[in-house]
């Protein structure tokens, strides 16, 4: 009787334990968010372009800040699954003639997070 009391607690334990490589198994979808950034409209940016001609390339920034008029961020976020998330940022400076003056990239944007479905 200890026996198969023993055995039911050990099959028990098991499955719990066993439970949490599910999550593994069950399909979760790529979550992109913010401002979907892509290598090549990014390096079409070129210091000296209005405003508008950088809206119409990258969209809305996800953020004007009040206290920096001159700067446009662009935050693109993936999760891919069960990964953990990917965060790019791009800021771009304007002068005080409203032309972009600097870009930059925090860090570069790789293939598979370039291209997505």
């Amino acid at each position: 009787m200890k026996m198969k009391s023993l055995l039911a607690v050990m099959l028990l334990a098991l499955g719990v334990t066993g439970c949490s490589t599910v999550k593994k198994v069950v399909y979760r979808i790529d979550v992109p968010q913010g401002n979907y950034l892509e290598q090549d409209k990014v390096d079409q940016v070129k210091v000296g372009m209005n405003k508008e001609q950088v809206q119409y390339l990258l969209g809305t920034p996800v953020l004007r800040d009040m206290f920096a008029q001159n700067r446009w961020d662009y935050v693109f976020i993936k999760r891919e699954g069960y990964n953990d998330p990917i965060q790019h940022t791009l800021l771009v400076y304007f002068n005080e003639k409203g032309l972009v003056s600097d870009i930059k990239l925090d860090k570069p944007l790789s293939d598979n997070t370039a291209k997505s479905e």
